[in-house]
């Protein structure tokens, strides 16, 4: 995938017998805190934000919702960098929950309690979890990297995977902002979807596999869908996509 995943995090500098502490958001809407060796379990991929996204005029970032294809509900970003690693998420077949500000993590460093709301949580098919900040490299503080190792800390207690990631490689990116445009189901035609696993048997240019199938105004809103879905397979690392570009059917369709 075209994630930069910053490397390990230096240890925080918490005091001795320090307790990670949880506030969230419960499934009847109710406030709950505990501490984390004891609310781990909670499926944090379906809560709610632990706190409100801020919009207002000037604001520098952009907030908004994505609507997404593994949940068939809308997660929260609170800039465009959010954003397109929500899509990334959300196109991760590994992936098969996330939640957008899932809890806020509090916990004494040894001169003062600290709080830091993670930007997302993630459930992936084996279970396990994965919390995510996004922040590009040249934007963390000191006070991020003491928050991001803390968290970190956090997560390798209870066997979760800590992730800071920043810019996504702009390629891929790209690539994956055009399928995402075709992700809703109703971009999916059945019979030609049968039609297009057909084509691509083995990998054919694009544009020649839609041909054989029909129309392309008609037929390739469908290949689009199957190629988010990851049905079929396209290379999106090397180079914008194209008529040209290799297709092929693949098994293990994450929807």
């Amino acid at each position: 995938m075209g994630l930069r995943v910053a490397g390990s995090l230096a240890a925080s500098r918490l005091a001795p017998g320090s307790v990670f502490d949880m506030a969230f958001v419960g499934a009847d809407g109710s406030a709950q805190s505990a501490p984390l060796s004891s609310c781990w379990t909670v499926p944090f991929e379906t809560v709610s934000p632990v706190r409100k996204f801020s919009s207002y005029r000037g604001k520098r970032s952009f907030s908004g919702l994505w609507w997404s294809s593994t949940t068939a509900d809308h997660v929260g970003f609170e800039s465009w960098m959010e954003r397109d690693h929500v899509m990334a998420l959300d196109f991760d077949a590994s992936v098969v929950g996330f939640s957008s500000q899932p809890f806020r993590l509090s916990w004494d460093d040894g001169k003062r309690n600290r709080s830091h709301v993670p930007d997302y949580f993630a459930r992936l098919r084996d279970g396990t979890g994965v919390v995510v900040d996004v922040r590009a490299d040249d934007s963390i503080k000191p006070d991020d990297e003491a928050a991001f190792a803390a968290t970190e800390q956090a997560c390798a207690s209870v066997g979760w995977t800590f992730r800071r990631v920043g810019e996504l490689d702009s390629v891929w990116a790209s690539n994956v902002r055009w399928l995402a445009g075709y992700r809703h189901p109703r971009c999916l035609h059945a019979g030609r979807a049968t039609d297009l696993r057909q084509a691509f048997r083995t990998p054919t240019p694009l544009l020649d596999g839609v041909l054989r199938v029909g129309d392309p105004i008609a037929v390739l809103p469908t290949l689009f869908h199957l190629l988010w879905a990851r049905s079929l397979e396209v290379d999106l690392q090397s180079s914008p996509l194209s008529a040209s570009s290799l297709v092929w059917c693949r098994g293990g369709d994450k929807r």
